[in-house]
């Protein structure tokens, strides 16, 4: 649907489902994105990123998160003006050859991220129980499949209820170390300098910024907004739903960008120079050393609650790709069964699955400009947006962003080949 001024302002629609008049009623949608960003895969990098380099890469983190909340509010903002989702107005204009290999690209970012999701599950499972790590991988696999039926059958609401659920699971299991032993205030600080410390601290700050801006919650968003607002909308729907998802998108993506930024400087002040924190067993280990047992519980329930809710979210967004860039979707169950295998045999194989999972987010941080730069032009597009195009200076931020991503990506690429 292309959403011109005249047509809007000649025949406004009403919105296809009610809309609540208070913004509470409204929330939700940034908050089932906002699961991408507080993964296993963040628990990696960020845990990696404090542990070795001390608090270095905070700013980092604070940059990645300030460019979520743009990015996540312009996915939105194109799902409720257009009524389509990123992957639904590609697949409707890229020549076929064209969308496919762009649904190729999209679908191997998509298996990175359930590859950190399961793994992070089975290390918390095997952290809580003493679980084999191949038989946590399939308990994480067939809970959260129950999790999407939960969606299937429940509806969207329940399912970010849930989501919430999780996320203040996640937070709580995540920071709760923070709360017995702060970081110095001076020490935060010059983390804050933009700086790095030779290629390694590259390669993490790559992954760390592919945990924090994942490119498959900027598909999915666009979707969200659809399937809980509906897609038609008149002036003055669109105008509060904008405002909503800006309360939305900040709220969601603070809590994520605390719990980040916390699992960093939780590593650089209390697990920094600890023997084992390259990897997350390790960071557990040295986290309840450090603050008991308690701390220590807290944290792999954090972990196990990020997995859960993550891999959900992932499949649920692998599904509206594939749906809207082939027109065509498997039942969301056996997705999960397939995409679920290569997570299997990597566990399987006896990879180190902390390492493992750095290098997905590497793998995400190369897919976040193909799903950036056709957000920042469509948003942009008079003709695709209407009077909801964005003005300069969203547009001159939304192709910083793009630019600074891409020329890190490219940086990182030199470097590793070097």
């Amino acid at each position: 649907m292309s959403a011109s001024t005249s047509t809007r302002e000649s025949s406004p629609q009403p919105a296809i489902k009610p809309l609540s008049n208070r913004i509470v009623g409204l929330l939700g949608p940034a908050f089932v994105a906002a699961v991408a960003y507080v993964d296993p895969g963040n628990v990696a990098a960020n845990i990696t990123a404090g542990s070795t380099y001390g608090y270095l890469l905070t700013w980092v983190l604070v940059a990645a998160s300030a460019m979520a909340v743009l990015i996540q509010y312009q996915s939105a903002k194109l799902g409720i003006v257009t009524g389509k989702s990123i992957p639904e107005y590609l697949g409707d204009t890229l020549p076929p050859t064209a969308r496919r290999l762009y649904w190729f690209q999209a679908e191997i970012v998509a298996g990175a991220t359930d590859l950190a999701e399961v793994i992070g599950g089975a290390i918390a499972l095997h952290l809580l129980f003493d679980l084999p790590l191949v038989w946590g991988g399939v308990i994480v696999g067939a809970a959260s499949m129950l999790f999407l039926v939960l969606k299937d059958r429940r509806g969207q609401k329940i399912f970010e209820n849930a989501v919430i659920v999780f996320l203040t699971i996640i937070a709580v299991g995540f920071l709760a170390g923070l709360f017995v032993s702060p970081p110095a205030a001076h020490d935060v600080a010059r983390g804050l300098i933009p700086t790095f410390q030779g290629q390694e601290s590259v390669l993490v700050a790559a992954s760390m910024l592919g945990a924090t801006v994942m490119p498959h919650a900027i598909y999915l968003h666009s979707s969200l907004v659809g399937d809980r607002y509906g897609r038609d909308h008149s002036d003055a729907s669109i105008r509060r739903l904008l405002h909503a998802s800006k309360v939305d998108v900040v709220g969601a993506l603070a809590l994520a960008g605390v719990v980040n930024i916390g699992l960093l400087l939780l590593a650089a002040s209390a697990l920094r120079g600890a023997d084992g924190t390259d990897t997350i067993e390790g960071a557990h280990a040295a986290v309840s050393s450090t603050f008991g047992t308690g701390i220590g519980l807290l944290f792999a329930l954090g972990l196990l609650a990020s997995s859960l809710a993550s891999t959900s979210v992932g499949a649920y967004a692998g599904s509206e790709i594939m749906r809207g860039l082939l027109k065509f979707q498997v039942p969301l169950y056996v997705r999960r069964i397939i995409t679920i295998i290569p997570a299997i045999v990597i566990l399987g194989m006896g990879a180190e699955p902390t390492w493992a999972l750095v290098i997905s987010q590497v793998v995400l941080s190369f897919g976040i400009p193909m799903a950036i730069i056709p957000l920042t032009l469509l948003t942009r597009s008079n003709k695709v947006m209407g009077k909801w195009c964005d003005g300069r200076v969203v547009g001159a931020l939304m192709a910083i962003v793009s630019v600074l991503i891409v020329a890190l990506n490219l940086w990182l690429v030199v470097l590793t080949l070097q």
